[in-house]
């Protein structure tokens, strides 16, 4: 009985690290020859380490229209948002630190957000990403109730905070 106990205890404990994705996995780019994010990845894995100067100059130094942010606020919270990048492309290393600075300033929650890096091939490693449909990065997919609603792709038409505040107008 001992036996089935500790096997059982491994199975819940050990196995379901064996299968889960790593996050802010970093692989080096041979055509770069240089580190790259790959998969899922987290705010800290921007926020530090070899990824943190680009992240943190473009977030302390975007200054959202505050007048949008408050029209943001009312509905961001209803949404789920899904942010593809490359950390090896100019656009990304521009507009994903700004586009946090806009998520904070509106109070968005977190736990709604995932951050997926890919390489320059648009793949994210292990991570099939094929049915978010992919072209061009940084790409900032917002849903509502599971379906899309809206994406900004690769730079924002007017700002962030104001195509944002498009795509939320959408929402009901």
């Amino acid at each position: 009985m001992k036996k089935i106990l500790i096997a059982g205890l491994l199975l819940i404990f050990v196995l379901p690290g064996a299968f889960a994705q790593k996050t802010n996995k970093v692989v080096m780019d041979p055509t770069l020859h240089s580190d790259v994010l790959v998969g899922l990845c987290t705010r800290n894995g921007l926020e530090h380490g070899i990824f943190s100067r680009w992240f943190n100059e473009e977030y302390k130094n975007y200054h959202p229209d505050t007048t949008v942010i408050k029209k943001i606020a009312k509905k961001i919270n209803k949404t789920t948002i899904t942010i593809v990048f490359g950390s090896w492309c100019g656009d990304s290393k521009m507009q994903v630190g700004r586009f946090y600075k806009v998520l904070d300033d509106a109070g968005f929650n977190d736990s709604h957000l995932k951050n997926i890096a890919v390489l320059r091939s648009k793949k994210a490693g292990s991570l099939d990403i094929s049915d978010l449909r992919i072209q061009r990065v940084p790409t900032f997919i917002v849903s509502f109730h599971g379906k899309e609603v809206g994406r900004i792709v690769e730079s924002p038409r007017v700002s962030l905070e104001a195509d944002l505040a498009v795509i939320l107008n959408k929402i009901k």
